[in-house]
């Protein structure tokens, strides 16, 4: 079955929107069935230094899974989705701390991100989700 981009970012999604690590294992393994590599990764820090963070953690955690090799396209590749997902939510984001999950999928050329956040302040929490596609 080919898996289009459409399919690869709903596996993104899904990932990020995972409840804990056997959620995701059950994900990870239907979606493989299906072409398609998957990887979560939990993230929690206040905006003002999380860019960074997050674009380095998806891509340790999308080539610590095989879903990229080392070269400098498949790194940016990711890089730039997750800087993609993250610019779709930084009106919310700015100067609040943020908690949740990172999703990725691929598939062929297609590559995906997802961010699933709550973003607050103590207790009183919005949801947030950004997402951002490349080809490679």
């Amino acid at each position: 079955m080919e898996a289009g981009s459409r399919y690869v970012c709903k596996a993104a999604v899904t990932m990020a929107m995972s409840d804990d690590r056997a959620e995701e294992s059950l994900h990870k393994e239907r979606f493989a069935k299906k072409g398609i590599k998957t990887v979560a990764v939990d993230f929690g820090s206040d905006f003002n230094s999380a860019v960074k963070k997050i674009l380095e953690r998806a891509v340790v955690a999308a080539r610590r899974e095989g879903l990229i090799g080392e070269g400098h396209a498949e790194e940016g590749a990711v890089a730039g989705a997750a800087h993609e997902a993250l610019q779709q939510i930084i009106d919310k984001c700015v100067g609040l701390n943020l908690g949740g999950k990172i999703g990725i999928a691929r598939n062929d050329e297609h590559i995906c991100v997802c961010v699933f956040f709550a973003v607050g302040l103590l207790n009183l929490n919005d949801i947030a989700i950004g997402l951002g596609h490349r080809a490679m």
